[in-house]
């Protein structure tokens, strides 16, 4: 790895598959750099993606994402519906600071989005473990809580434990490396039904936006890096630029219904 900077590509919007793909050859660039690496993304359609440990019966089985195309994660957590989030990969080596302890990479990065969502207005913090939570095993990430989780306060309320959660991020240990994915929801998705849909920053902000997609993954990788004593670096060039070919041939695992259903 070049020392001393982290390197963030920003790639176009693609589908679940490609999207999948991509991040496992993410890990793999990591220990091939020897440190922490962010992928940041869009989707091309509206898509669910499925922690590697749900069950599909239970996702199929959902009116509330009934005609969404579903994806299943390399990655644990729950099921996130992507299509108005700013979704990242971020992978370690498991001999990188971040990569000995699950909760590490998670606050590292969940704590620098914090602290840039307080820079913008928002009364946002870490969630601490109550008896108030919903049920760690509802199917969708962002109707869970789990520690370290960013929530926001609703303006013009004191903090509860029941403030609406804005990111969540889920990992797993892929060979040498570790991978993290995650989703700050921007805004909420009207692609489905009330009872999938959760308030995102738009909804919390009480005003018009002041900022972009790529405005706050601007401040938040600038962020994230600094308690590394590296600086971000954006590459010039997606990271799908050149990798199209491998990432094409990967993709096929995540299109295979064997896959996808594998649990």
């Amino acid at each position: 790895m070049t020392a001393g900077v982290l390197p963030v590509w920003w790639d176009d919007a693609a589908d679940g598959p490609t999207n999948m793909a991509a991040d496992e050859l993410l890990a793999e660039e990591a220990e091939r750099r020897g440190g922490l690496v962010i992928r940041l993304y869009a989707w091309s359609e509206p898509t669910v993606s499925l922690g590697a440990f749900q069950p599909i019966a239970e996702a199929e089985a959902s009116a509330a994402i009934a005609g969404l195309p579903i994806v299943r994660r390399p990655s644990g957590g729950g099921a996130l519906v992507h299509g108005t989030d700013l979704t990242y990969a971020a992978a370690v080596p498991r001999s990188h600071p971040w990569g000995g302890s699950p909760q590490a990479l998670y606050d590292a990065m969940h704590g620098a989005m914090v602290a840039v969502l307080g820079m913008l207005g928002f009364d946002a913090r870490l969630h601490l473990p109550s008896t108030n939570d919903p049920p760690g095993d509802a199917l969708l990430c962002f109707a869970r809580r789990s520690p370290g989780d960013v929530v926001v306060c609703r303006p013009g309320r004191s903090a509860m434990p029941t403030d609406p959660k804005v990111m969540g991020s889920a990992q797993r240990r892929l060979g040498t490396t570790v991978l993290q994915h995650g989703s700050l929801l921007l805004t909420t998705c009207p692609a489905v039904t009330a009872e999938a849909r959760h308030d995102g920053l738009a909804e919390l902000a009480g005003k018009a936006p002041e900022w972009t997609a790529k405005s706050l993954a601007d401040r938040w990788t600038a962020l994230v890096a600094e308690p590394l004593g590296i600086v971000r670096e954006f590459q010039p060039q997606a990271f799908a630029a050149g990798r199209g070919q491998e990432i094409a041939s990967r993709a096929g695992r995540f299109r295979d219904r064997r896959w996808t259903a594998r649990r």
